[in-house]
């Protein structure tokens, strides 16, 4: 189970079925809100620093790695804190501070001051408070599911996850066209109260690894994170979660620029074909169950490392018109390979870790995987700079087969199920 600090070591009854059941789709509810504001805050940021403030493909790239820096900034010591802090209070916290961020940002245009700085600031402040939120949610989640539904809770939060990336760049890129990129932020704003307000409806947990005198940070960090590297499992899954996201921050920061100036796509176009990720993230998820009740969790992760390649290699060759469909689809193909890796080693974490380093693992993991995001953002800028945006994307086509070479390499690729 996960945790919560009970005020001087009170403790509460864990959750029934019928409870237990209630607090899911309420999380569930806080979860969906949220992402159909980052979903549209998404396109709307960017799409604000190219047509607003006339930002190039590295200026841009600088407001997708603040976003990810945050986990090399906080991400070992999130876990700590999810950890020590009363979790459900934690959130509701990080919702707030989110929201006001996001905030300021059709605040600063009203008055005429929005700069990139601003931009690149409320970023990183929305990355910090998004890395305690998310591991606590993934420390939350066991807590109201039971071990038997976790795979299809955690496929239908991936599924909802989907559906909102699906509809929330579309609607980002109307809400753009029509109102500006400035006002369309306020959608999230309006996100983030509306998930504080569900998350502060939730149980509290009991956290029996609260007990006993309180430890050193660093050593509870040390902890963790020899679990993961040492692990036969979580360390290959990690590593190649690592490659992923490297080539996922990369795509991040290019996609805007080159769907507006390489291939001239209006706004509203870009935000449908930007949503082609969660139409691949939503099917995907929608499968990884079937996937890997066929064919077994290891050899359906080992099939979507192989597979990702092959779409992130078609969104390069997309051009103008019908031509367009190359980038869809390769998006959604990409996506959709993507999230049957993250729910299968989500799951497995979930499931194999023991409660008392919930938390920590599922920081730790983050700090390593999540933090090559801005990595993979800074180095898609710079080659864009200097060959070209069609250039860069193809390079990140090539460091995406650096996954299945991972896996391959590792005890996994004997593996039919993980263990």
């Amino acid at each position: 189970m996960t945790t919560e600090m009970q005020g001087r070591g009170e403790r509460e009854k864990q959750p029934d079925g019928a409870s237990r059941a209630a607090a899911f789709w309420r999380f569930w509810g806080a979860s969906t809100v949220s992402g159909i504001g980052d979903a549209v805050t998404a396109v709307a940021l960017p799409l604000l620093a190219v047509l607003v403030l006339h930002a190039s493909a590295f200026e841009v790239s600088l407001i997708t790695a603040a976003s990810f820096a945050s986990w090399l900034l906080v991400g070992l010591p999130a876990g700590v804190l999810v950890h020590r802090l009363p979790l459900r209070g934690t959130q509701v916290a990080m919702d707030v501070v989110r929201a006001a961020a996001v905030a300021s940002v059709p605040v600063a245009a009203a008055f005429g001051v929005l700069s990139l700085p601003q931009l690149i600031v409320v970023a990183l402040v929305v990355g910090l408070a998004s890395v305690v939120f998310d591991v606590g949610n993934s420390t939350f989640l066991p807590s109201i599911v039971s071990k038997d539904e976790l795979t299809a809770r955690n496929s239908l939060t991936s599924g909802t996850s989907a559906a909102t990336q699906l509809g929330g760049p579309s609607l980002g890129g109307v809400l753009v066209q029509l109102f500006g990129a400035a006002t369309s932020i306020v959608v999230d704003a309006v996100s983030y109260l509306v998930s504080a307000a569900l998350m502060s409806s939730l149980p509290r947990v009991a956290h029996p690894a609260q007990e006993g005198p309180r430890r050193r940070v660093g050593e509870m960090i040390r902890e963790g994170w020899r679990y993961v590297t040492r692990h036969p499992v979580i360390g290959p899954c990690t590593a190649d979660a690592t490659a992923v996201n490297f080539v996922c921050g990369g795509l991040m920061a290019l996609t805007p620029v080159f769907l507006v100036r390489t291939l001239g796509a209006p706004p509203a176009l870009v935000g449908i074909l930007i949503a082609t990720e969660g139409l691949g993230t939503l099917v995907g998820a929608a499968l990884t169950p079937r996937i890997v009740a066929r064919l077994g969790s290891g050899r359906a992760l080992r099939w979507a490392a192989v597979v990702s390649p092959c779409f992130a290699a078609l969104m390069p060759l997309a051009g103008h018109s019908v031509a367009l469909g190359l980038f869809a689809l390769g998006n959604g193909g990409f996506a959709g390979a993507v999230v049957v890796t993250s729910i299968v080693t989500r799951t497995y974490r979930q499931t194999a870790t023991p409660p008392e380093l919930l938390p920590r693992v599922m920081a730790t993991v983050r700090f390593i995987s999540w933090g090559a995001v801005p990595f993979g953002a800074l180095a898609a800028g710079g080659a864009a700079a200097l060959w070209g945006t069609r250039a860069s994307f193809a390079l990140m086509a090539v460091f995406s087969t650096v996954s299945p070479v991972i896996l391959l390499a590792s005890p996994i690729r004997r593996m039919r199920e993980l263990a």
